[in-house]
């Protein structure tokens, strides 16, 4: 005898793969193996059944020759067919969607598959064998996939799923008889325990995961209670949800996931149940409801794969000082890098820690000299790299460490503090009702929208590069800024973690054929492309100044303080390239919050102190990108200039960051935020600003955009000219006094700059009215730069003279002779000094319109071939 059976309590899905089953096994008996669920047991009285069922007891255990089990594995599940499921000689085929579990039962004919129900893999056999089903099996079919995928809606469901109900649909299957077999009103008791689980539920964050565990007391429990745990995961958007539900005797648990975090059935597998990814059950006896929830937090900390550990969060390599170094270099060296703790190790080896606070009052009292190990904590906690958030916080809270040493290999590998955890676990706050949810960003899809394809490729290739070489590569600063903003920007700036740049970049360059320039002292790499195009690539990398203004010592170190040294909060993004997490948003100072709030926000209240050009740079982002300068961030930049830092910045760095500002899109209001704040003397004492200044660079402004317009082959610095209209009020002596101090270098910024009093003086005599003739203003602006010749148009008072340089610039400038050299010599003038003199003649007639074909050039030239020969 054949017969067809599945798991206790069956449901829809159960049911429908039996009457599937039927179809496979025309002769086979259906046999519920214990009770069905509620919604199951009253649709049966309603519909038509394409096939008889038969009770258990009329079944003779002893003449099946052949069990058919479908939605299940497990003896224990199969209730009185445990006692022959594994006696000799029964053929066992299996028909299921559960994920293995030890102790399962194996048989002559398997058909398993992971997708959204059993009966999913049913119509695929189905399907496979050409074997047909009529619309009433088809509804019954569609019925059982809809309702263990939520109607297709669930994350465990699969294509497979949405192709069986396709086939189905076409067989047939009625879908408003589907939604009246699988509608459920909750019954009065329902909605009172319903409301007793909404209001005991209690959110756990395990492993960076939020799971919220609900309990409820019911004097009879009912399998189909699982119905509230759907209404619950729906009314409150629940992710995961662990109902707790106390029948006196023992304690039903039932999970529901909608996470690929939390493995419902792993879960409860601990706890001696089983089920799906996402949907599972329990029972615990002999239990209080108090010791079910301690066993279920358990088996969450032991499934759970946390999303973050120890090795995620922590700061690295850890600055450490040596248990005999002096008290008075242990503070030296909290103050060098801001920190106030430091772990003090031997070997590597973990000895104790040290604070600030106490090694201030050890050297307050004269105790520089002594060794720091003499003074640090040695009953200090630790950590493993791999310990989970939970086990991070316990620690922390516990026992009010400033700060947690990181072990790997029984060495000190990083350390977390108590402001990392804070960041952490407000990262982690999940949504309530009425609550935002933080979610991990991916910008892969931005990416691939906003970057040409060939660059795309490449942060893939880099990505991939950095997996083999076992390093973590990340797109930082500016680039990841303004792909956020939407505005285009090819500046790309790699940084390597847990690894060397410079090995990063060569292996990469080797692998493209690219060539690559290192700098060894900065720990940084260029990536030269056949066209031109640059990649920066540097090691993560900390950095700190040893006076004001002063260029940074480099030190290797984590991401998260490579991030940290950086100017401003919105500067501090990052998006890996990793194939394993590509496009992931990295945020660990708030910078989105930043950008999205429109704010300029230093990370530290000495950051215009270290670096003074940051100042310059606030502003020019400021007014790039409308922004707004932070009240506090703004009161920082006025104290710098109250205590004039810039005096001790070298002029290199100060010319790159003023130049900087005079090349973006709107530099005037730049330099009108940069008077007001009182930034702008401090370049030069000389410098005024007021309406007519202002009017005179915006002119300055005009003429380079005018310019540009011309497409002319000659390109202006557009900066040098700004500069000069900026730096006109100024004497020759204090010019040259602020060209030295800025360390303005190159032959041709020097030639404009240097040129300034002849632009000057041919200006005045351009305005006296004198100078007439093309020729004549050819050859007193010829000498001069175009920048300079721009400069002096924006200066021009007279509208005469304007009119005089326009003409210069679109038209004389760039005017020749149509006949060259080699044309007079064709016609008989001989080489030597003489060609040069009537070329110089037939230029002049040009530029003053005497002379305008090169039939008349040719005219010209022969008449003075004539008067040579005369002459002779």
């Amino acid at each position: 005898m054949e017969v067809i059976t599945t798991h206790t309590n069956a449901d829809f899905d159960t049911f429908a793969s039996m009457v599937a089953a039927k179809k496979l096994y025309p002769e086979a008996r259906l046999v519920f193996s214990g009770s069905v669920e509620k919604k199951l047991s009253e649709a049966l009285k309603t519909i038509a059944l394409p096939c008889r069922l038969d009770r258990i007891k009329d079944i003779d255990l002893h003449s099946v020759t052949r069990l058919i089990l479908v939605d299940v594995r497990h003896p224990s599940r199969i209730g009185p067919f445990q006692s022959i499921a594994t006696r000799p000689g029964l053929d066992i085929h299996i028909y299921d969607h559960h994920p293995s579990t030890p102790g399962d039962l194996s048989g002559s004919v398997e058909e398993i598959a992971p997708w959204g129900s059993t009966t999913t893999v049913l119509v695929h056999v189905l399907k496979r064998k050409g074997i047909r089903v009529t619309a009433e099996e088809a509804t019954i079919l569609m019925a059982g996939i809809y309702e263990d995928t939520g109607f297709l809606s669930y994350p465990s469901t699969t294509v497979a799923d949405f192709e069986a109900a396709s086939y189905l649909l076409s067989s047939g299957a009625d879908l408003s008889a589907v939604s009246n077999l699988l509608k459920r009103e909750l019954s009065a008791d329902e909605v009172a325990l319903l409301n007793e689980f909404l209001h005991s539920e209690t959110a756990y964050s395990i492993g960076g995961v939020e799971v919220v565990i609900a309990e409820g007391y019911l004097e009879k429990y009912s399998g189909d209670i699982s119905i509230l745990a759907h209404k619950m995961s729906d009314i409150e958007g629940m992710n995961a949800l662990f109902m707790l539900v106390d029948s006196g005797d023992r304690v039903h648990v039932i999970a529901r996931s909608r996470t690929l975090d939390v493995d419902a059935g792993k879960v409860l597998r601990e706890m001696g149940g089983g089920g799906h990814p996402y949907a599972a059950s329990a029972t615990v006896k002999a239990a209080t409801l108090v010791e079910a929830r301690e066993a279920l937090l358990k088996a969450l900390r032991r499934t759970i794969v946390p999303k973050k550990t120890a090795a995620d969060i922590m700061s690295f390599p850890p600055i450490t000082v040596e248990p005999d170094t002096l008290v008075r270099d242990a503070v030296l060296v909290m103050r060098r890098y801001n920190i106030n703790a430091v772990p003090v190790v031997k070997d590597g080896v973990l000895s104790g820690v040290i604070t600030r606070q106490v090694a201030d009052k050890a050297f307050y009292h004269g105790l520089g000299a002594s060794p720091a190990g003499d003074y640090m904590t040695t009953e200090c906690v630790s950590v493993p790299d791999g310990a989970s958030v939970d086990e991070i916080r316990e620690k922390v809270v516990a026992h009010g460490q400033r700060l947690l040493p990181v072990i790997k290999d029984e060495r000190v590998a990083g350390v977390i503090t108590r402001t990392d955890l804070l960041k952490l676990l407000q990262e982690e706050l999940k949504k309530r009702p009425g609550r935002e949810v933080s979610r991990t960003k991916h910008l892969a899809n931005l990416l691939k929208e906003r970057l040409p394809e060939w660059l795309y490729g490449i942060l893939i290739e880099a990505g991939v590069t950095a997996d083999a070489l076992g390093v973590k590569a990340y797109l930082v600063g500016g680039f990841v800024r303004d792909l956020l903003l939407r505005r285009d920007n090819l500046d790309v700036d790699i940084v390597i973690e847990r690894g060397d740049g410079i090995v990063f970049a060569e292996e990469f360059a080797s692998m493209r054929g690219l060539r690559v320039k290192t700098h060894q002292r900065f720990k940084t790499a260029v990536l030269v492309f056949p066209d031109g195009f640059k990649v920066d690539v540097a090691t993560a990398r900390l950095e700190y100044y040893e006076r004001p203004g002063s260029l940074p010592t480099v030190e290797e170190s984590s991401l998260k303080l490579d991030l940290y040294r950086r100017d401003f909060i919105m500067n501090t993004l990052a998006v890996a390239l990793n194939p394993s997490s590509f496009g992931e948003l990295i945020d660990f100072f708030g910078a989105e919050k930043d950008i999205k709030e429109k704010t300029i926000r230093v990370l530290h209240n000495l950051s215009f102190i270290e670096d003074p050009t940051r100042a310059l740079r606030a502003v020019r982002f400021s007014e790039k990108f409308g922004f707004r300068i932070e009240r506090h961030t703004l009161n920082l930049i006025k104290n710098g200039v109250r205590l004039d830092f810039f005096r001790s910045l070298s002029g290199a760095r100060l010319c790159d960051e003023f130049r900087n500002i005079l090349e973006e899109e709107a530099p005037v209001k730049a330099l009108r935020r940069l008077y007001e704040i009182g930034l702008l003397s401090l370049i030069h004492p000389g410098i005024t600003w007021d309406r007519e200044r202002e009017a005179f660079l915006e002119r300055a402004h005009e003429a380079l955009a005018w310019h540009r317009l011309l497409y002319t082959k000659e390109k202006a610095e557009g900066w040098l000219v700004l500069f000069l209209s900026l730096t006109d009020p100024l004497k020759e002596e204090d010019m040259s006094s602020l060209i030295r101090r800025l360390m303005i270098s190159g032959k041709k910024r020097l030639e404009v700059l240097n040129s300034r009093s002849s632009g000057l003086k041919a200006l005045n005599r351009i305005e006296t009215g004198l100078v007439k003739k093309g020729s004549a203003l050819y050859g007193l602006l010829k000498p001069l730069p175009l920048e300079v010749i721009l400069y002096l148009t924006a200066r021009a008072a007279k509208e005469d003279a304007r009119k005089a340089l326009s003409n210069y610039i679109t038209k004389l400038k760039s005017m020749e002779t149509h006949l060259k050299g080699d044309d007079l010599k064709k016609m008989g003038i001989r080489e030597g000094r003489r060609i040069g003199e009537i070329l110089r003649e037939l230029l002049e007639k040009r530029l003053d319109g005497e002379i305008t074909t090169r039939a008349g050039e040719e005219r010209f030239a022969r008449s003075s071939l004539k008067a040579s020969k005369r002459k002779r």
